[in-house]
Formats: structure tokens, sequence, C-alpha cells
């Protein structure tokens, strides 16, 4: 389906975050698109009769196979954004991940993350240092528990139910901060040999293993298309797991 003639019209953070994203790649890389099946660019459907919009952007680049921004809309009442960036496999390095859930009440969830696809399950010492700098300034209110599945996140992870604008504003900058920690660390990397490309392949393969247990998710697109729909975006377009090498 072609895209709307009119923009949907998101929570402001959401739109703003989305900013942030894409001026961020803009900036640190040199973008190319990535092309989704035709189908699955832009989405309208319904759920419990609101319309559900899904508006899907994609790029790629040097370092990464797949940079993917998700932006949702159901009705006047909920607010999605998505992100979620994929390394080649010839690079060491984690997955940043994303997620904003937005309502005319505010922001009910926000989280963010550069999740290790390392064997040894962590993030190098060069994004640890990086990472830790501006760590001790941040403050929220209203922190938030992982999932069962959760595991798959570093130490860094910021899940958080942001409780004013300023909060707002620190998940916002602390965003901006792991995507340039994350894009200037890409350029500093040699490619890896063939072992090691295997080692950060599997890791990006639980990853994706482990977010397609997310049955939030998948609820609502069987409730909106149908399983077989729900399994085809959330294996092909969500999280498609990268093949052996």
């Amino acid at each position: 389906m072609s895209a709307p003639t009119t923009k949907p019209t998101f929570y402001p953070l959401i739109e703003q975050l989305a900013g942030v994203i894409l001026d961020t790649w803009q900036e640190n890389l040199d973008l190319e698109p990535f092309t989704l099946p035709d189908d699955l660019g832009y989405i309208e459907g319904k759920l419990e009769g609101e319309r559900l919009t899904i508006e899907n952007t994609c790029y790629q680049s040097q370092h990464f196979r797949k940079m993917h921004l998700e932006m949702a809309k159901v009705g006047a009442n909920l607010d999605i954004l998505h992100c979620v960036m994929f390394p080649r496999a010839e690079y060491a390095l984690p997955m940043f991940g994303c997620d904003l859930v937005g309502n005319p009440r505010g922001v009910s969830a926000a989280i963010a993350d550069l999740s290790p696809t390392s064997a040894n399950k962590t993030l190098s010492p060069a994004y640890q240092e990086k990472l830790r700098q501006n760590q001790s300034t941040l403050n929220f209110s209203q922190p938030r528990d992982l999932p069962e599945w959760g595991a798959i996140f570093s130490e860094f992870c910021l899940f958080i139910r942001p409780s004013n604008t300023s909060e707002e504003q620190q998940f916002l900058e602390r965003v901006r901060e792991f995507l340039t920690i994350h894009c200037q660390q890409a350029k500093t990397l040699s490619p890896l040999t063939p072992a090691e490309q295997a080692i950060y392949l599997a890791g990006q393969q639980h990853y994706c293993q482990e977010q397609q247990r997310n049955d939030k998710t998948r609820r609502v697109l069987e409730k909106a298309f149908d399983p077989d729909w729900a399994e085809r975006y959330m294996s092909q377009v969500l999280f498609d797991i990268p093949a052996s090498e």
C-alpha cells in the first residue's frame, strides 16, 4: 500500500526521537536505502475498530546491514516507535535497539540499549568506557523491570516510564549518546576473521530469537491482521534473523 497523503501526528517525544535517530545516522554514516518487501513498507489495518498505520524506514551502511525505524499509530490512543540497527557480521558490534510507547497521557515505556553480541555477552571496554562517562548524571524516578527474556540487554540498558518533560529530554539525549558512540565506534573497527564473524553472527541470531518472544507485539499484530501475517512481519521486518555466512 502506498504511503498516506497526510502524515500521522505522533506523541511529541516520538517525533523528536525519530528526528534524533535519523539525524545521527545521517551525520555519522554514509546511508544507502535498504529495500523491504513491497507490501511491508507502509501498512494499514484495524485494531479493535481503530485505524492502525505502520510506516517503516530502512537504510544500510558499510558497517550496518539494516537500520530499521518503525513508527506505528493506533487511532488516537497509542503511538509506538521501534528502532533496531543490525550490524554486518564482519564487525564486532552490539545491537542498538530502542522502543517508545506513548498515548495522550504521556509515555508509558521508553527503552534503549546497546546489547552485546560477543561470546561473553558483554560490551567491549571501549563501549563501556564511553557509556559510563555520563551515566552518573541520569536521574529517572520510574525505572521499569526488564521482561523475562531481558538477559540479552547490557548493564547500560535504560528502561523507564518518564514522569515529566525533563525526564523525556534526558532519555532523548541518552539515546543520542548511544547512537553517536555506536556509529563512531563502528568506524574504528577492522573486519573480523571468519571464525570471529560466526561468533558475532550467533549473537545477533540469539538477540533476534529472544526479541521474537515478545508476545505483546505478536498479539497486537495477530489481532490487526492474522497469525501468518504477524509471523511474516516479525521474522522479515522487525527481527529478520541474519543467515549464517
